[in-house]
């Protein structure tokens, strides 16, 4: 599939966060447009609400815009083919799964997801605060085939269903599925949906596979000073970036993967990736840049 050098003409990176409460430090949004001129933050003085995002999403974003968010839009389906063997409820595939986490979630606060990972069948499948591992929870937690080819490409990733510890992702996964749920029919989605031949679509990233194409070598790619920035945003074909007031990892992550959306977008076999099926496409789906 042949993807037009100019299909896109913005590229925005999205730092997730499942932290609980009207606002999140950790989320932060980076845009850059086509040529060479670094990323820079979407108000990064105003401390993100999912909400606040969600809202920058549909309404303010521009409508040629690749935005990816990092954070998993689905969970493990294929090795047991059912996100949560032995539910009769377990979602048939992953717009339903997020259908669920929102109908469940309905009176969470700020798109919250407490009430999903507190679910009498769904926590058998969890490991969730204060270490406790449900009856369902195998090892250090099932993987989408996604992530299985991430670590064959040299990445670690966490299961999604992992809830525990500094590297999870499961929080801001499963808020995240609440976002994509009100998005649906409204920005397409991929792989979910099919890329269309023009207007904004959202992708899901992994801001560790910028890193590394940056060059930032294994453990360490978390960038806190303006110098390694700007070096690894060289090795992008970026221009240097505009000083921040703050140098942590969700500002830095966001600006490094809008630089690497852009100058990988129109790559053709990230769009196609060998592994992932129709099958995966729709329950799991894929990370862009796992080729």
């Amino acid at each position: 599939m042949a993807i037009a050098p100019d299909r896109f003409g913005h590229f925005a990176a999205i730092d997730w966060s499942g932290a609980v409460g009207p606002r999140q430090p950790g989320i932060a949004v980076a845009i850059c447009a086509h040529g060479s001129e670094a990323p820079t933050l979407i108000e990064p003085d105003r401390g993100w609400s999912r909400t606040a995002a969600l809202d920058w999403l549909t309404n303010a974003m521009p409508t040629d815009t690749l935005v990816g968010l990092d954070l998993g839009p689905s969970l493990p389906f294929v090795d047991r083919d059912a996100f949560f063997p032995g539910w009769a409820d377990s979602p048939a595939e992953a717009r339903s799964l997020w259908a669920v986490v929102e109908r469940i979630c309905a009176d969470d606060p700020h798109l919250g997801a407490s009430s999903f990972v507190d679910h009498d069948e769904i926590a058998r499948h969890l490991r969730r605060h204060g270490g406790r591992k449900g009856e369902f929870f195998e090892g250090r937690g099932r993987l989408r085939v996604t992530e299985e080819a991430q670590r064959r490409q040299g990445l670690s990733p966490t299961s999604n269903l992992n809830l525990v510890g500094a590297a999870q992702v499961g929080k801001s996964s499963l808020t995240g599925m609440r976002v994509l749920h009100r998005l649906a029919g409204r920005i397409p989605i991929w792989p979910f949906d099919p890329l269309p031949s023009q207007g904004a679509v959202i992708v899901e990233i992994y801001t560790t596979i910028a890193a590394r194409a940056a060059g930032i070598r294994k453990g360490l790619s978390k960038i806190r000073d303006a110098a390694s920035l700007d070096v690894a945003l060289a090795n992008l074909g970026s221009q240097p970036h505009r000083p921040l007031a703050r140098y942590d990892d969700h500002a830095t992550d966001a600006i490094l993967t809008a630089a690497w959306l852009r100058a990988n977008a129109d790559r053709a076999e990230l769009w196609t990736p060998t592994a992932m099926t129709s099958h995966i496409a729709q329950t799991e789906g894929w990370t862009f840049g796992v080729s």
